[in-house]
């Protein structure tokens, strides 16, 4: 019992020995300040700009605010009441009644009205594809132009065919070199049987138009390797004689 006693009497001095050299207890209080400084300077951080924090914070829930209300109030409307107003001069397009199809009938709007009403929706976007067939089937091929380059078809199952429709416009207006352009992104889809040979017999023609036969005489060979049972593949073998390719 005597040799415990003395050994807690030991541990104890030692203990307030260590308590009281300054070194010890310098190292106790750093420790301390670093564990302390961050959660200190973050504090401190924050009240130094907790105007301009509380600014960025409005910023975003205004800007977050504005866009959530903007689909939900206005666009998502907008693109109802832009669908609804298309069936009129649909119709209209499908009974080849153009000019009732691009300005409407009176009590109902036409393509070119839906288009700029309805602008950055889905159904005013395709306003503008259906504009441009209008004016390309009148004859009005520079309007035409106009209405396809700014349609947006990416996305769409008219992409292809607006390209091939802008052109054939390009072509009718006498512009080979954008008509060669437009072919070719309308021929991109390999998997179309029907509209793909079609739009690189165009594109045949108008690099023949172009001066460019050797350009006409791939476009035709395409068509008569990748689609031989196309209706095109009937006559490319006469294309490509007359441009003296023999097979």
């Amino acid at each position: 019992k005597l040799a415990l006693i003395k050994r807690g009497f030991l541990k104890e001095n030692m203990a307030n020995s260590a308590r009281n050299q300054p070194g010890t207890e310098r190292t106790v209080s750093q420790s301390n300040t670093t564990t302390i400084e961050p959660l200190d300077n973050l504090q401190g951080f924050y009240e130094n700009n907790k105007k301009r924090l509380s600014t960025i914070a409005t910023i975003v829930i205004v800007v977050v605010g504005g866009y959530l209300a903007y689909t939900k109030l206005v666009k998502g409307p907008n693109e109802e009441k832009a669908a609804n107003a298309m069936s009129y001069p649909q119709t209209y397009f499908m009974m080849d009644s153009l000019d009732l199809a691009l300005n409407g009938d009176g009590q109902h709007q036409g393509f070119t009205k839906i288009a700029k009403k309805y602008d950055g929706t889905a159904s005013g976007n395709l306003a503008l594809y259906y504009e441009g067939i209008c004016y390309l089937k009148k004859g009005d091929f520079k309007n035409a132009i106009k209405s396809l380059k700014s349609f947006d078809g990416k996305g769409t199952m008219l992409s292809y065919q607006a390209w091939g429709a802008l052109g054939e416009a390009y072509m009718e207006d006498g512009d080979s070199n954008n008509a060669i352009d437009a072919f070719k992104k309308a021929t991109g889809d390999k998997d179309n049987i029907m509209l793909t040979p079609m739009y690189l017999f165009q594109l045949g023609l108008a690099y023949e138009k172009g001066g460019n036969n050797n350009g006409a005489k791939d476009a035709f060979k395409r068509i008569r390797d990748e689609f031989p049972r196309s209706m095109q593949a009937q006559n490319v073998d006469k294309e490509l004689g007359r441009l003296g390719e023999i097979n």
